[in-house]
């Protein structure tokens, strides 16, 4: 009996290397120093005014080291910095693309998402029209646009997501992860929490629908769809059709009342209690009701089934291309892999930490600022207030000045 369980244990640690082997992280950036200035690409597109990044952790962190990424640094400035890496596919794999984004400035306007592209990226002419394979992430715009963006490239047209997603929009660090499945479904996370999950046919317009309404079926001319009608039998009551004001039977003339002056005298109009309104026959079922007509559907002959709307032929680079009102935007602890409890494991490891240790020295950051305000009106208060000495000088300036202009 001890064999074979030797051989199960050793085929299921063998079975679990071979898994741990096959995982692949296709890029990772940290920006733990200032080198992706010459490691990354700044785009030189003409006509747009760029921004620059600077390596920094903020003004509020955890760590003020493990915590610096690349902070956008300018207002009203677009960013395109992008770096190339080894192309891979993910065809027949799971992908996933994770990163934190931190909008420290509590951002009025601007995205926080990051695009991948294929091989014939030129970084120093990437703009917002150059074409790209995944755009992902959180988009801000005031307060009716707090979402995050899942758009594929399909043949040509980029597509959105049909479900709205809403984004984190505090000042702290989060961690955005899309899992994009070889089996054409997805999952979105933010700080490892799923937010959205479906799949790819069902929730973007990648193909055709499947059925359409048959050209040919017409409804049929005699169809009735009106449930109720008229009763035939019901006639108007001789005595309905009243009018809807009359003369008010209270009112009387003014005694002073002229009619050559103010002309013919007539009582003020009231609602007349016994006014019905517009009579109509009551309803009854109507025997020849067949219920709303459905148009046939037919398999629409333009769909073809795709099961591999997931796959990405090519991905050889990351970019981030977007606009900012207001700077202040760290990104960092960028991971593509086909692992998805590595990514897992590494949003843990990054997220809950750092969030606490931002939250804690911002809030004291905030009652600091809050004390010195609190003294800066008080100094103001007691500036505008004159002292005691100074009102007893006044009173006995004013004794003396009166005293003077009795003797005169």
């Amino acid at each position: 009996m001890g064999a074979p369980t030797k051989l199960s244990l050793c085929a299921l640690f063998c079975l679990a290397t071979a898994l741990a082997v096959s995982a692949e992280i296709y890029f990772e950036e940290n920006f733990p120093d200032d080198s992706f200035e010459s490691e990354w690409t700044y785009s030189e597109h003409p006509g747009k005014e760029f921004g620059k990044f600077v390596h920094s952790s903020g003004a509020f962190y955890n760590d003020a080291e493990a915590d610096k990424g690349i902070q956008t640094s300018q207002d009203a400035r677009f960013y395109a910095l992008s770096k190339k890496f080894a192309p891979f596919s993910n065809e027949g794999k799971d992908l996933v693309i994770q990163y934190t984004v931190k909008h420290e400035q509590n951002i009025d306007c601007g995205g926080g998402y990051v695009k991948l592209f294929n091989c014939d990226l030129e970084p120093k002419k990437m703009h917002g029209e150059t074409p790209y394979e995944i755009m992902f992430g959180p988009d801000i715009c005031g307060p009716g646009t707090k979402k995050v963006h899942v758009i594929f490239s399909y043949n040509g047209k980029n597509l959105l997501i049909n479900k709205d997603i809403r984004c984190r929009d505090d000042v702290y660090t989060h961690v955005y992860t899309l899992i994009v499945k070889s089996d054409n479904t997805y999952e979105v996370l933010i700080d490892n929490e799923k937010v959205e999950s479906g799949e790819l046919e069902a929730d973007w317009d990648f193909l055709p629908p499947k059925k359409i309404k048959d050209p040919e079926a017409k409804k049929p001319e005699d169809w009735d769809e009106k449930a109720t009608i008229d009763d035939p039998n019901d006639e108007k009551p001789e005595d309905w059709d009243k009018p809807e004001h009359i003369p008010d039977p209270a009112a009387t003339k003014p005694e002073d009342w002229d009619d050559e002056m103010d002309g013919e005298w007539e009582p003020a109009m009231i609602d007349n209690p016994d006014f019905k309104g517009e009579w109509k026959p009551k309803q009854i079922d109507n025997p020849n009701y067949k219920g709303v007509w459905v148009h046939p559907e037919i398999d629409n002959p333009e769909y073809k089934q795709d099961d591999k709307l997931y796959a990405r032929k090519e991905i050889c680079a990351l970019g981030f291309d977007l606009w900012q009102v207001k700077s202040g935007t760290i990104f960092n602890n960028v991971l593509i892999t086909d692992d998805i409890e590595l990514a897992k494991e590494k949003a843990d490891a990054i997220w809950k930490s750092r969030y606490e240790g931002e939250k804690k020295m911002k809030e004291a950051m905030d009652e600091e600022e809050r004390k010195k305000e609190e003294q800066e009106a008080k100094k103001s208060d007691d500036a505008a207030q004159p002292d005691e000495e100074d009102e007893e000088e006044d009173e006995d300036l004013a004794s003396k000045s009166e005293e003077a202009h009795d003797e005169l």
